[in-house]
């Protein structure tokens, strides 16, 4: 598959999910009324608005203005490690699992890949194609925090 045409294809999906979350929400209102929860929520909403925002620098820089692409990763990965990094700080000691953790790894090798992207080099990957597969598992990791999130919001409303 081109990589331009994966990027459109995950920035719409990213996208999607964002509206599908936002959906949810709007039938759990008393969500936002509980400061930890709305930060929960918001840290969901984070998950899939920022691989769909580098998706679409992706295919904005490309391979034409690999400059593009690399600071708007190391930018929104930067944005991305810090929110996954306090919201793991903010669950941790509820026995949570360690999703947001592994974001912000998740997000930190984004960000080094949009600022030494030679890195990947011994990989016979070209950076922008590591990048995706990175932005993949975190994808993967946003749908676990949407687990962990729904199962934990369930016991609070049975509570």
């Amino acid at each position: 598959m081109d990589i331009s045409t994966f990027y459109g294809l995950f920035s719409a999906t990213c996208f999607t999910l964002v509206g599908l979350w936002w959906n949810v929400v709007q039938g759990h209102p008393q969500w936002l009324r509980d400061s930890a929860l709305r930060r929960a929520v918001g840290g969901v909403y984070l998950a899939f608005l920022l691989p769909a925002l580098m998706g679409l620098f992706a295919q904005v820089g490309g391979s034409d203005s690999p400059s593009v692409w690399r600071v708007s990763f190391l930018v929104i990965s930067l944005v991305g490690a810090v929110s996954a990094i306090r919201l793991f700080s903010l669950t941790a000691e509820e026995g949570a699992a360690p999703y947001q953790a592994v974001a912000g790894v998740l997000y930190g090798l984004v960000a080094l890949i949009g600022l030494v992207p030679e890195l990947v080099s011994p990989l016979g990957l070209a950076p922008i194609q590591a990048a995706a597969l990175l932005l993949i598992l975190l994808i993967v990791i946003a749908h676990g925090l949407v687990w962990e999130f729904m199962r934990r919001a369930a016991v609070r409303d049975d509570a």
